[in-house]
């Protein structure tokens, strides 16, 4: 018994050992890496006056005439974020969060230096700055390359969680590609998913691979308390440095633009437009004026390639589109009623602010559509508003058009990929479509365009 009991204590500890002698070392990455991160602080200066009675109002005016006195500052800088070094001559790569609206910036180096930093330039679609420092011969960081990447890959971060400096975190690469919408709904970054421990402080430090290169910055958590969950976004070094290459020559990032709002392809969509697989991203409306207009896109086209590069997912579109210039020619893969074809045409520049949106629809006489629908024509002067030629307004759904997802108050201006001109043509249209399969239907519903999968009864 004591026999056994040794042999089992010597292979559990065989086995400890080989388990250990699998994991990285990561001593000499972080001794050879740590002096290129920094520590980046901020400076704001707010009003803050309060107000005073009469006779000290009095005194300030006296001795402070109006247009001299000027707010106390917060003096003592809050530190935001990290930085690391991408030239010995001072240039440092950040988040654009971190010193976004900063009065004042300073960076800290590891060996407790600090020198204030100006603003080359900013881009809050990506989230990434470019500051700069007064200073020569500094430690700079070695690029990787993201797009070489593998899930499951171990990664490590060096940053300054809760102002802690010089923390240093590891896990692996979790996912590639992952699009995360901003608030204009608008995705130009393909994230990097970690599950490196990244909190408040992180943002904008290095994220390296096991070669000492780095492939990403870090920018954002998933967290619902505010702190690590075991979820965190880099933004891959290969988009950053075609930030920072136009940061450094323009102070601005000019991205290519098609002109189209776009929607993913699920399987019932797949179905109704004829493809054998759900892929692409499909086009519900084409902006007036656009580069897309142009071209000879149109709303039900969808695209399954951009310059060559496989559309697997619509949230892929923006990122390949973004990454163009603008007025380079660009080929697009689309199937149109089910036929593949290639288009040609010259991208825009994205402009600054997102386009008008559409407004709600207005009222006209009822008719009934045997396909669950209960619709109203619209007036011209709506048609007009709206930037439409045609559609019809829904004000009651059941059966199928229910289990489809329309909804009164949506205004529907494609059927089975056709454009429905009134009430009338609906109902020629309707009347046409095959039995038993699932067509697509393009809704505006409040500002959004979209296409649901209508399946037809038997």
């Amino acid at each position: 018994m004591r026999h056994r009991c040794v042999l089992f204590l010597v292979a559990l500890f065989v086995g400890v050992w080989v388990e250990a002698q699998e994991l990285p070392d990561f001593t000499g990455l972080v001794e050879e890496n740590s002096a290129l991160v920094v520590n980046i602080s901020t400076i704001r200066y707010r009003d803050q006056r309060q107000p005073r009675g009469e006779e000290l109002e009095d005194f300030f005016r006296r001795f402070f005439p109006p247009g001299t006195r000027r707010p106390p500052p917060n003096t003592r800088p809050q530190s935001l974020g990290s930085g690391f070094i991408i030239s010995e001559d001072g240039y440092i790569l950040t988040n654009n969060h971190v010193v976004d609206g900063a009065d004042e910036i300073l960076v800290r180096f590891s060996d407790r230096l600090e020198l204030n930093a100006e603003v080359i330039g900013a881009d809050p679609r990506s989230d990434l700055a470019l500051i700069k420092v007064a200073a020569d011969g500094l430690p700079v960081a070695r690029i990787g390359r993201s797009r070489d990447l593998k899930v499951g890959e171990w990664v490590l971060a060096i940053g300054s969680p809760f102002g802690f400096d010089y923390s240093v975190t590891a896990g692996i690469v979790s996912a590639k590609g992952r699009s995360l919408p901003t608030a204009q709904n608008e995705n130009y970054v393909p994230f990097i998913q970690t599950d490196v421990a990244i909190n408040p402080g992180n943002s904008g430090g290095p994220l390296f691979n096991l070669d000492g290169e780095v492939i990403g910055i870090n920018s954002q958590i998933y967290s619902n308390s505010g702190g690590f969950m075991g979820v965190s976004f880099a933004i891959p070094i290969d988009v950053a440095m075609e930030v920072v290459e136009q940061l450094k020559a323009t102070g601005r990032v000019s991205r290519g633009w098609l002109g189209v709002v776009i929607q993913e392809v699920n399987r019932d969509l797949a179905e109704s437009f004829g493809l054998e697989r759900s892929h692409g991203a499909l086009v519900n409306q084409v902006l007036a004026g656009s580069p897309a207009e142009a071209g000879g896109l149109l709303a039900g086209d969808i695209i399954t390639s951009f310059n060559d590069q496989s559309i697997e997912r619509s949230s892929e579109l923006p990122h390949y589109v973004g990454r163009a210039r603008a007025g380079v020619e660009a080929e697009l893969t689309i199937v149109r009623d089910g036929e593949r074809l290639t288009l040609m045409l010259a991208l825009g520049e994205l402009p600054d602010t997102a386009p008008g949106r559409l407004s709600s629809a207005g009222e006209s006489a009822v008719q009934p559509s045997s396909l669950g629908l209960a619709l109203e024509e619209i007036a011209d002067s709506l048609r007009e508003r709206l930037e439409i030629t045609g559609g019809v307004r829904v004000i009651g759904s059941e059966g199928p058009a229910a289990e489809a997802g329309i909804r009164r108050g949506d205004i529907i201006t494609r059927l089975n990929n056709r454009p429905v001109l009134d009430l009338d043509n609906f109902t020629e249209i309707a009347e046409a479509l095959p039995p038993g399969r699932s067509v697509p239907v393009l809704v505006i519903r409040g500002e959004t365009p979209t296409f649901l999968p209508l399946r037809v009864p038997e």
